[in-house]
């Protein structure tokens, strides 16, 4: 699998955030600070509504 993470990132070394990697119909999740310890299997759909609600959360609760 080819992960990336996310360009957010906060921390000196970028290393307190999750990685993502993309595959034709689930994107897995897993703790870049951690990665052997497992993941989470979601399919593209659902991961992308998840996306799309923390965009519109995050325009409401900015001033």
């Amino acid at each position: 699998m080819n992960w990336r993470k996310s360009t957010y990132s906060s921390g000196g070394d970028g290393d307190t955030c999750v990685e993502i990697a993309e595959s034709d119909t689930h994107i897995a999740i897993r703790d870049s600070k951690a990665p052997a310890r497992g993941t989470l299997s979601v399919p593209v759909t659902s991961f992308a509504a998840f996306v799309e609600g923390i965009k519109r959360h995050s325009r409401v609760v900015r001033p």
